[in-house]
């Protein structure tokens, strides 16, 4: 089964590291409740699920494996 195995941050982005070695790097303004929380808030989640799941109570997040495997944010039309 597929897990997530590791969580940083950068300015920008939130990475995953999963079971099977890849690494996924999502833009963090994807997420709004993880944008508006400071670095330290986003350090403070929990993984569920059997490593499946990312909760951040404070911040009132959750992120699933699947979509950061599947998720894509449409352009901003002008």
């Amino acid at each position: 089964m597929l897990t997530i195995k590791k969580v940083w941050f950068d300015e920008t982005r939130i990475f995953v590291e999963l079971s099977d070695n890849r690494v996924i790097g999502t833009p963090i303004a994807w997420y709004p409740n993880l944008r508006k929380g400071t670095s330290k808030q986003m350090q403070q989640f929990e993984v569920w699920g059997n490593g499946t799941w990312l909760h951040w109570e404070e911040l009132d997040e959750d992120l699933s494996l699947e979509g950061f495997l599947t998720y894509k944010q449409e352009p901003v039309k002008a």
